[in-house]
């Protein structure tokens, strides 16, 4: 009936009479397959066709290889040794590439890109991928931040980008801070120096995007702008003292003048600061230009020589602000102490912040080992102490030595002169080569200065690796050594400085691989050109 062909084939002229013929045929076509003789008649088939392949194979691989040998009989030495050649070229070219590229990220080339690209394709897709060799300042940075074994922070004893930093580029045409370093020091510049209430005076809102400025020019420039809008910008000050000054006596000006403005603005923001909680975000932006600037005038006051003064401004410092020990003053305080050899004072300030529940750092470890090391190192002999053993004293300085270099095993290569020191980073990785660089830049005249000193840390750092030697799983005073040091160091510091790496890694597998191949096809090719027929008949062999 017409509305059951309606229904069933929606009206189309020849859709209602069921499928194709192609279907049918098909249907019964699998239908005769499943049948048990049609089974039987493709498993003899397909035995047939095995058959064939295990007899004809052979025949075939007998060909191949009479067909091979007649090529290499008819091959001269000439070219046996062309392809020793080449062989041993390119494996060395893969070979120094291989090294080259350890020792500039710690990683095999071949090893990462073996697991990054062939690992998906094989099948291990869902295993979590490595770490990566070096990471950009944007991309990892919140991850890098989020590990709290691996937190940078600020150099206490930061240098000055125009009278230090900029002097030594012109003087080497090297760049001494990586971008990553730059970029963290422009994000604590936003993060001290600016608030929420900016936007209510030109001259704040006109630093706020001077902070975020990459060009210096350019933030100069936005400085003197601020200063022509507000003649008492504290932060004008602060930025034109550290990028725009030559030297230490222009930054002092400079800093001079940004405290009196930065303490007129801090009276009126404690006056206020209880009116709202936008009045105490600026009150905490103030203090921290008030305190910024004196530190940093006391800074100067101690390159200067003027060093007296200098502590005297880091402990009325400390003293009017007791809540912001983690900015570590304390480390700038026992530098001064330790260049002016007060020693009692020096020991007081470790009292109070070499405490077991206080973060450390290679300041508080490696001073406390140096004056341990100086009640005894004047008379340390370790011929002497081999015969009658160790005095009470002398156990004491170890000890501390091996406490600090287990804290911070980079920095006695450091003050030994073992590796070269550049100018430190403005932030530094604790426990890293970071670190080490910037204790060791302030700090080598000090061990100098104590006679026997140095000598006594060359007798005796290197048995502390003996208390840990798995110091990645277990630590012996200190937590294990975080495994991302070198990572962040490498960000940290400039390329031209090589890292110190610990625990020293061992050569990957396709370095001694590729020296292996290298070395035995330059043999084979050595050994072609000595004794071509000897090898030849060797080959044909």
């Amino acid at each position: 009936a017409p509305p059951a062909v309606m229904a069933d084939g929606s009206g189309s002229g020849g859709s209602g009479r069921g499928p194709p013929s192609a279907l049918r045929r098909w249907e019964q076509l699998r239908r005769r397959a499943a049948t048990p003789w049609a089974r039987g008649l493709l498993a003899v088939a397909a035995g047939l066709g095995l058959l064939y392949a295990v007899l004809r194979v052979p025949v075939r691989l007998r060909d191949g290889l009479a067909a091979a040998a007649v090529f290499l009989s008819t091959l001269t030495p000439k070219f046996y040794f062309a392809l020793t050649v080449t062989s041993s070229f390119i494996s060395g070219l893969i070979f120094v590439f291989e090294w080259w590229h350890f020792r500039k990220y710690g990683t095999s080339f071949i090893e990462q890109v073996s697991v990054s690209h062939l690992r998906p394709l094989i099948g291990g897709a869902e295993s979590s991928p490595p770490a990566p060799a070096a990471f950009s300042a944007g991309d990892n940075e919140s991850s890098r931040q989020n590990m709290p074994e691996c937190k940078v922070w600020r150099n206490p004893l930061n240098l000055f980008r125009g009278a230090e930093y900029s002097r030594y580029m012109w003087v080497t045409g090297k760049e001494p801070l990586t971008y990553y370093d730059m970029n963290l020091s422009a994000q604590d510049h936003q993060t001290f120096f600016t608030c929420d209430t900016d936007a209510l005076r030109p001259s704040d809102t006109v630093m706020q995007k001077a902070w975020r400025e990459r060009n210096p020019q350019a933030r100069i420039k936005a400085a003197y702008q601020a200063l022509e809008l507000n003649n008492d910008c504290a932060t004008a000050y602060v930025l034109l003292a550290e990028e725009e000054a030559t030297t230490i006596v222009d930054a002092e000006k400079y800093f001079k003048q940004a405290l009196k403005a930065g303490e007129m603005i801090y009276r009126k923001s404690q006056n206020c600061h209880s009116q709202s909680p936008q009045h105490e975000a600026q009150l905490r932006r103030d203090t921290n230009v008030l305190v910024y600037v004196k530190r940093r005038l006391a800074m100067c006051a101690r390159k200067l020589g003027r060093i007296r003064e200098a502590v005297k401004m880091m402990r009325d410092l400390m003293k009017e602000f007791p809540l912001l020990s983690m900015l570590n003053i304390h480390e700038n305080l026992l530098e001064a102490l330790l260049e002016l050899q007060a020693y009692a004072d020096v020991q007081a300030v470790l009292a109070k912040y070499d405490d077991i529940s206080l973060p450390k750092s290679a300041a508080i470890c490696y001073t406390a080992a140096l004056l341990k090391a100086r009640a005894v190192s004047e008379r340390f002999s370790p011929e002497t102490a081999s015969k009658r053993g160790l005095s009470t004293a002398e156990i004491n300085a170890v000890e501390a030595i091996h406490r600090a270099v287990e804290f911070n095993p980079h920095v006695p290569k450091y003050l030994l002169e073992m590796k070269s020191l550049v100018l430190p980073p403005e932030h530094i990785l604790k426990r890293g080569d970071s670190e080490a660089v910037a204790y060791a830049f302030f700090h080598l005249q000090h061990w100098k200065r104590i006679e026997g000193a140095l000598n006594l840390l060359h007798c005796t750092w290197e048995g502390t690796f003996r208390m840990i030697p798995y110091p990645l799983e277990k630590g012996h005073l200190f937590y294990p050594y975080p495994s991302c040091t070198e990572t962040a160091d490498r960000e940290l510091l400039p390329t031209f400085h090589e890292v110190s790496v610990y625990p020293q890694k061992e050569l990957p597998f396709f370095i001694h691989f590729t020296a292996g191949l290298c070395s035995f096809s330059a043999m084979l090719a050595l050994l072609t050109h000595q004794f071509p027929e000897l090898m030849v008949i060797f080959a044909k062999a």
